[in-house]
């Protein structure tokens, strides 16, 4: 399979490679983008390299995909979307997003997620699509909301950032709910 670009009025979603490996250590060395990801902010260009090439190799085994956010009026690269946790036996995947912070607050995420949960559910077939999120993380679980996404419940101690494990929402959307069938 090769991996699909994906466009929408503003933006391409593309495969991310070598070339966006510093745009990419920018956007993941910020505090304000890892906070609620889970992670720590990378503190070196070759972590980003690592993760980039980590992308490829869970696309090729079928475990996740990771699109480069593309922003189409300047060509540049202003964050991630990708599909994680990708089963497709069991016709699930969980997105998960970041987004550079000169970008925040223009729809760009709603635009990219929306488009990445139509592809899951119209080509890759799949049924079901989760999010985990910190319960601090207002903006990401609005925007999970927006999208037709309910709230399951908490994931005690699910999380671990900064040392400590942290409890998460667990918000899902299924394909008929997505697509109107219900």
């Amino acid at each position: 399979m090769d991996f699909p670009v994906l466009e929408t009025k503003r933006l391409q979603l593309t495969n991310i490679t070598e070339q966006h490996i510093d745009r990419y250590f920018e956007i993941m060395s910020k505090d304000e983008v890892t906070k609620y990801y889970g992670m720590p902010s990378l503190t070196d260009r070759e972590q980003a390299r690592s993760l980039i090439h980590s992308f490829s190799e869970r696309f090729a085994e079928k475990k996740s995909m990771r699109w480069g956010i593309i922003w189409r009026d300047t060509n540049e690269f202003i964050g991630t979307v990708g599909l994680n946790n990708w089963s497709p036996y069991s016709r699930k995947a969980e997105v998960g997003y970041e987004l550079h912070p000169d970008f925040w607050g223009k729809g760009i995420t709603t635009e990219a997620v929306s488009e990445v949960i139509a592809y899951a559910f119209t080509k890759l077939e799949l049924y079901r699509i989760g999010a985990v999120t910190f319960p601090e993380n207002h903006s990401s679980s609005k925007l999970l909301e927006k999208l037709g996404f309910q709230k399951e419940g908490v994931l005690r101690g699910y999380l671990y950032q900064k040392e400590q494990n942290h409890d998460a929402f667990m918000f899902s959307i299924l394909k008929r709910e997505f697509l109107g069938e219900e």
